[in-house]
């Protein structure tokens, strides 16, 4: 889903590469809020999580139950989301599902696959993906999609907005390119980039949105087509860890509202630490 003029922002932060968490440090007010308040001990259970990609294959012995799978095809009045057992299309939805299970392994997990083979998809097939999962109340929605179209950037925009007050936390993955590309660059999603640290259990606060957070997404090891695994690179692969953080905090804390929860993400990231006279 690209193809439109791509423009230069080299200001955006997209991931972190040759810098380290004390490279990123941020001092921030109020009072601490640890890992171990936020999600540790939260498993995910009872939080719903849906993966709004190529699809997920069921079974894998790394994504474990699917609860629900669903996927988007093209009718003569439009794109219609219905129930389907097709699996992944690629691979990718695969991968991304992998990734929220190890992170909270007892959350529900469901897919709607808004991508065909090679990766192939419209604006129009990830609206409506998108626009039912968020409509459904899904508690987490996993996007490693994003479109570089401007003209879905309203409709996005407001499908965010209206996602933000029914809370359900849209965790959208920024564009694997310094490019603008909807909707990981709202306000109203949580957004998240790639680090490139070996610590596999490692997220970062960014001083310099809009990429909120860095989470491992370099060279790590996910879920793949046939009960297979690979090594694979990209932001999409650092925003179902991020997801799955997200289904820990409310199964921890479950009335958080959407500006609670990421509230909660950037005072126990591992760069932020809580000190006096504002950010360095």
């Amino acid at each position: 889903m690209s193809g439109a003029p791509r423009r230069s922002a080299a200001r955006l932060s997209w991931n972190l590469r040759g810098k380290g968490p004390d490279d990123v440090a941020v001092v921030a007010d109020g009072e601490p809020v640890t890992p171990a308040w936020a999600f540790e001990g939260g498993a995910g259970r009872g939080v719903r999580v849906c993966v709004v990609d190529s699809g997920v294959e069921h079974d894998h012995p790394l994504v474990g139950r699917v609860d629900g799978s669903w996927g988007v095809v093209t009718t003569e009045s439009g794109p219609e989301v219905r129930e389907s057992a097709d699996g992944d299309a690629c691979g990718h939805g695969t991968a991304c599902a992998g990734i929220v299970r190890r992170v909270a392994p007892e959350c529900e997990l469901y897919s709607v696959r808004v991508l065909g083979e090679r990766f192939t998809g419209t604006g129009d097939m990830l609206m409506a993906g998108l626009r039912w999962a968020v409509r459904q109340g899904f508690d987490v929605v996993n996007l490693s999609l994003s479109t570089t179209r401007a003209r879905f950037a309203a409709e996005l925009h407001a499908l965010a907005d209206e996602a933000y007050f029914r809370r359900t936390v849209i965790v959208a993955s920024a564009h694997n390119m310094p490019v603008e590309s909807y909707p990981w660059r709202f306000a109203s999603v949580i957004s998240v980039g790639s680090h490139q640290e070996d610590d596999q259990d490692l997220y970062l606060y960014n001083p310099a949105p809009p990429v909120e957070f860095f989470a491992p997404g370099q060279n790590v090891t996910a879920a793949w087509l046939g009960g297979t695994t690979i090594r694979t690179t990209g932001n999409s692969f650092a925003t179902p860890f991020v997801a799955g953080l997200c289904a820990r905090v409310l199964s921890k804390h479950p009335r958080l509202t959407t500006f609670q929860l990421k509230n909660a993400l950037y005072l126990s990231a591992a760069n932020v630490h809580i000190g006096t006279g504002g950010a360095p």
